[in-house]
């Protein structure tokens, strides 16, 4: 049997957990934090300042004066640790500086979701929480569970006004937001020749709004001629043979322009089926669509028209280097022609930290990776996702319009039952004896657990500051209710969106005794075993679990017994279970 890509990687079989060196570790505005919990873990010094790579993006430039107090404590352990690879705000979104230095058969990890971004270019590349990143600061490596893989064959050729975004949103609304949860997708097929680094870069970094653990590209033709005609590093591909979990097939002739709706990235709808909805706001740049191609592409709509009155267009370039471009190429002077405002590169408008907060009842048209309610900084808007060239043509009208400049009646052939966004009266007590039950709440997301404009405010290792604040996007009864020892049970997909570790750290600061799921995003898996906080994944016991049962819990004999029922989980591997043991990361490091 012939190997996946990760496995040849990681050099072990599906399942096992594995220690390894990565070869980049990222971090950016949560950097500050990262030097503290490094300091508790006995760190002085970092392991290999040549791993690291430090950008300041996500409130670039800093919009208080707290953080720019933090933008120069970072310089300062720039400056202490000797890191060479460090860009100042306005430099760019650390995921297109990554894209700067990732090469091919690399392991990159990074403090933030989307890091899975360089998988473009044939690196392993995964998002981590920042007290791993700390604890890689210390120790040089840290654990990796080899993940089961998701072949996806790509064929044909996208038509005119069908673009990346729409491959990515395509296959997040087949196979929805956990539909790859911590697996590794490769992308093959005779379609991949036709997609550019900029194309295969915005697929790579919505593996993670699928809840995948990394994608992955071939070190193909492309590759090679971005990199003027020879692959540096030891570039990595699958053999022929290798096992796949699952392979999906997508004929990129059939595609048509497409749109995630509020509020979840799986809502996705064919652009037809929307088009003529009010949108008040656009969003052209982040990490995911901010390259020159994509900004050529909105350029293309917009040239010689204006948009809107009323309507407001933001454009973020994703570098310094590609706001040059731009400019030199004269994209710049047609975006504001058109009566668009341009913004520094920066994550700000995407997380809701900066610039661009939508006023209340307005609708955004973002291309964006994310949609979550609140996630622009307004519970009170609304966001769809969609193409560079769809939100350009929505600027001009003011209405959700079709990029290819007809109207189409194009039907998406995957619609299935949405979640509601939950929202709990506080006069709605979900809490019985010390079980919380939010059993019937499916993607519960980490914007909704620790809002986004918090998370540089609220160092994420002072858990005694995060409590007031944990859950009360969905449950504002949460925070003065929780107790030590309580029990939390969830739905499907718990904890997905970035990689903020606040809501675990939270948790475990609370003395919460465990956390029983039906499924969990990756990241947030990792950020419970690295505080020390149990986190159960038994689909069964949830849906047994009424209001008002007694749980009662025993990790010696891996069983939960729900009143007079019994029910085994299976135990965290025995790495692991000495993290748990050692109350987390941090205690486990310094025991070592």
């Amino acid at each position: 049997m012939g190997k996946t890509f990760v496995e040849k990687v990681l050099g072990a079989e599906v399942g096992a957990i594995v220690f390894s060196k990565p070869d980049l570790v990222l971090t950016h505005d949560n950097t500050t934090s990262i030097k503290s919990t490094f300091e508790k873990m006995g760190g002085i010094k970092v392991a290999d300042p040549n791993q690291l790579l430090i950008v300041l993006d996500h409130n670039a430039p800093p919009t208080s004066a707290k953080l720019a107090t933090q933008y120069q404590q970072v310089r300062d352990i720039v400056k202490e640790q000797g890191v060479e690879k460090f860009y100042d705000a306005g430099k760019g979104i650390c995921h297109q500086i990554m894209s700067y230095h990732a090469q091919p058969g690399m392991v990159i990890v990074g403090s933030d979701s989307h890091t899975c971004t360089a998988g473009a270019f044939n690196a392993l590349a995964a998002g981590i929480d920042r007290t791993e990143a700390a604890g890689l600061w210390k120790r040089g490596e840290t654990w990796f569970r080899v993940p089961e893989s998701l072949k996806v064959v790509l064929t044909g050729q996208l038509k005119t006004g069908v673009f990346a975004k729409d491959i990515s949103l395509w296959i997040i609304g087949m196979i929805g937001s956990d539909g790859a949860n911590y697996m590794s997708i490769e992308y093959h097929g005779s379609g991949v020749k036709t997609l550019n680094i900029a194309d295969r870069m915005t697929l790579a970094n919505l593996a993670s709004e699928m809840g995948a653990k990394n994608a992955v590209f071939p070190p193909d033709e492309v590759l090679t001629a971005y990199f003027n005609g020879k692959l540096p590093h030891h570039p990595v591909w699958a053999d022929e043979d290798a096992h796949y979990e699952k392979t999906i097939y997508i004929n990129l002739d059939e595609l048509f322009p497409v749109v995630a709706a509020p509020h979840h990235v799986d809502n996705v709808k064919a652009l037809s089926e929307v088009q003529g909805t009010t949108v008040h706001e656009g969003l052209i740049g982040t990490c995911t669509n901010g390259r020159i191609e994509d900004l050529r592409e909105a350029a293309a709509v917009l040239k010689g028209k204006t948009i809107k009155d009323g309507f407001q267009l933001l454009v973020t370039p994703a570098s310094k280097e590609i706001y040059q471009q731009a400019m030199h190429e004269g994209l710049i002077e047609i975006f504001m022609d058109a009566g668009a405002n341009i913004l520094s590169p920066s994550c700000g408008p995407c997380l809701g930290t900066g610039q661009g907060i939508p006023a209340d009842g307005h609708t955004v048209i973002s291309t964006a990776n994310r949609n979550f309610k609140g996630r622009m900084g307004n519970p009170n808007s609304q966001i769809y996702l969609a193409s560079p060239a769809a939100v350009a043509a929505s600027a001009l009208t003011g209405v959700i319009t079709d990029p290819r400049g007809l109207k189409a009646n194009d039907v998406y052939p995957y619609q299935k039952q949405q979640t509601n966004t939950i929202e709990i009266a506080e006069s709605d007590n979900r809490k019985s004896g010390d079980v919380w039950n939010y059993a019937d709440a499916d993607n519960l997301n980490t914007d909704q657990m620790f809002a986004g404009n918090l998370t540089y405010s609220v160092q994420s290792s002072d858990g005694e500051a995060i409590l007031p604040h944990l859950f009360a996007g969905f449950d504002k009864a949460f925070a003065s209710k929780l107790q030590s020892n309580d029990i939390l049970i969830a739905g499907d997909n718990f904890g997905c969106g970035s990689s903020r570790e606040h809501p675990a750290v939270g948790l475990a600061h609370a003395g919460v005794k465990a956390v029983i799921v039906k499924s969990t995003n990756r990241i947030f898996y990792r950020s419970c075993i690295n505080q020390g906080l149990a986190l159960i994944v038994n689909p069964e016991i949830v849906n047994h679990y009424k209001q008002g049962d007694k749980v009662v819990i025993m990790f010696e004999k891996g069983q939960i017994n729900i009143n007079d029922k019994t029910f085994s989980f299976a135990p965290l591997p025995e790495k692991l279970m000495k993290i748990i043991e050692k109350k987390g990361l941090v205690n486990w490091i310094k025991s070592e």
